[in-house]
């Protein structure tokens, strides 16, 4: 399997765990104590590592540091959005889409020879 496609599924996999970490505890923890969240999201954040590392150890072989930054960023956009709608169940707005856009563009420009 190519290392960059290796690289965009473990980041893919270890952004669902970041996702759910940072946020699912608004809508499942909110009548929680502040530290209870963070503990459960720093155990949900442990798998998001186990995944995150590797993925940028097996990226770098192959892509520049920015080319790594800018493949997660969008990938973080990819997984937020669908949590957002289903998990979360907030509207897609316009935004989302300029959002994208623009990270278009910092992909076109990273990625630049």
């Amino acid at each position: 399997m190519p290392v960059v496609l290796q690289t965009a599924i473990l980041l893919t996999l270890s952004n669902v765990f970041m996702t759910f970490a940072w946020y699912a505890h608004l809508k499942n923890l909110a009548d929680k104590p502040w530290w209870t969240a963070a503990l459960i999201s720093w155990c949900i954040a442990l798998a998001e590592y186990m995944l995150q590392v590797p993925a940028n150890r097996i990226g770098f072989t192959a892509l520049s540091l920015p080319q790594l930054k800018i493949m997660q960023e969008v990938i973080t956009l990819a997984v937020f959005a669908p949590f957002a709608m289903l998990y979360m169940r907030q509207q897609l707005t316009l935004n989302y889409l300029w959002a994208s856009l623009c990270l278009m563009g910092a992909v076109y420009f990273i990625f630049k020879e």
